[in-house]
């Protein structure tokens, strides 16, 4: 049966896309190494980095069709149960717990092997890059990553009702431009055509005003120059020649502005393809606006607009409204932590501070790598999450609002959480008692907390 096929008919799909992992076994010469997972949130203590580098691979590498003596149990949220035998020496085999039989068949690809990696369209390497999350992960900031932070530090509220307004005031500019036979472009170039107008007349106002002025001070000047160089001396006569020079240069300052205001005129009407502001408007009433009124309607409607884009520039900055509604869904969660740690601190003496943007950041990154997941396969299927201790490098005060946020994610993905970090085993120990999770920790006995266990 074709992978379309078989997810359009499979028990494990029809309800739910969310795949976990219930059991892997892993045979290793005379021993069998067995773990067993919780269906939210699996804690894997005490192991070092080898330790966690070698689980890791044995887990992907169960999902993969090269891991001879790797068996796994699989579940969906839906209640699907299958388990993956993988013998060294005979075929490997899907048998359907729930029915009992051998279902192989239907999890075959072209070649004859059981590659769910390959279903969801991953090798070994790209499926580890997704699925595992560790402290380098953790600490890598993007641009993307530091703009959710700041955006979720605002009153949601009063942005996303800027976001709003903006993409309405958009709409409705758009709506009268269309009606008035326009474009919404036009109407940005009448109001900077309009305002460079203004600018050059009242730049004509003043050069005019300063040219009649300097004329009369220079006549004056000339005329009180010559009895003076011929009743005292040439000397009494520069005070006169220095005003009629400074007058001058004064003209000449204002009629340089009074130029500049007429080129950009000019180049605001070039943009519209006019020669002059006469032109321009005979072009406007007897072309696209004919009517003065749908033009006021399209002024009105350009001045709403700008004025929503400038609250949001108000708010959000230089950020594009359009980026930020996109990403709502990571705005609005990384707000709620943030929420959760302010919280916190009200409670709690050891609790992070408020304004900490190294906890946001970190809670973005997982927030965003979990989400990454719920969406991997084909179908649309959810990966379980791999934590390789990234909170190792954080400080205590920071780590369990960032604990807490991975118990309400496990409510909607699995997550397996390998540590050797003191203070992460310590918050497991106790969460495990509420059932949220489980904890293991090998040892040189079998040791068994809360249901879940490693056995060796």
């Amino acid at each position: 049966m074709a992978w379309a096929e078989w997810l359009k008919t499979s028990r494990w799909c029809v309800d739910s896309s969310e795949v976990q992992y219930e059991r892997l076994v892993i045979e290793a010469g005379d021993n069998t190494f067995t773990v067993d997972f919780h269906p939210r949130l699996t804690v894997i203590a005490g192991v070092s980095q080898m330790e966690r580098d070698g689980l890791v691979s044995e887990m992907i590498g169960a999902l993969s069709n090269s891991r001879s003596g790797v068996h796994l149990e699989l579940a969906s949220d839906a209640g699907a149960r299958f388990a993956i035998f993988r013998p060294n020496v005979t075929k490997h085999r899907v048998v359907d717990v729930n029915a009992a039989i051998d279902v192989t068949n239907q999890f075959m690809d072209e070649d004859g092997g059981i590659d769910l990696l390959g279903r969801a369209r991953l090798d070994m390497r790209s499926a580890r890059r997704k699925m595992v999350f560790n402290a380098t992960d953790l600490h890598t900031q993007t641009e993307a990553g530091q703009i959710v932070r700041r955006l979720a530090l605002l009153d949601q509220n009063e942005l996303w009702a800027a976001a709003e307004a903006v993409r309405s005031t958009e709409a409705a500019l758009d709506d009268e431009a269309e009606s008035s036979g326009s474009t919404a472009e036009d109407a940005e170039v009448i109001e900077r055509i309009e305002a460079r107008h203004a600018e050059f007349e009242r730049a004509q106002a003043r050069h005019e005003s300063v040219r009649h002025a300097s004329f009369f001070v220079g006549a004056f000047s000339a005329l009180g120059a010559i009895p003076a160089t011929v009743l005292v001396s040439s000397m009494a006569a520069m005070p006169f020649v220095g005003a009629a020079v400074v007058t001058t240069l004064i003209s000449m300052a204002y009629w340089r502005k009074n130029e500049s205001a007429r080129r950009k005129e000019e180049e605001a009407l070039a943009e519209a393809g006019a020669s002059s502001y006469l032109g321009f408007h005979l072009q406007r009433v007897n072309g696209l606006l004919s009517s003065d009124q749908a033009r006021r309607r399209l002024m009105k409607a350009a001045e709403e607009h700008r004025e929503a884009v400038r609250r949001w520039e108000i708010l959000a900055g230089e950020v594009d409204v359009n980026w930020a509604i996109d990403h709502a869904k990571e705005i609005t969660a990384a707000a709620q932590v943030h929420h959760d740690v302010s919280s916190l601190s009200t409670v709690s003496s050891t609790a992070p501070e408020t304004g900490n943007d190294e906890t946001a950041a970190m809670s973005h990154a997982v927030i965003s790598r979990l989400s990454d997941l719920r969406k991997l396969g084909p179908g649309g299927e959810s990966f379980p999450a791999l934590l390789d201790d990234p909170f190792i490098e954080l400080d205590s005060s920071v780590k369990p609002s960032l604990l807490e946020l991975l118990v309400r994610s496990s409510e909607d993905q699995q997550v397996i959480f390998l540590t050797e970090d003191e203070d992460v085993t310590s918050w497991a120990r106790l969460e495990a008692m509420t059932g949220a999770l489980s904890i293991l920790e090998p040892s040189g006995e079998v040791e068994k907390v809360q249901g879940p266990h490693v056995a060796a």
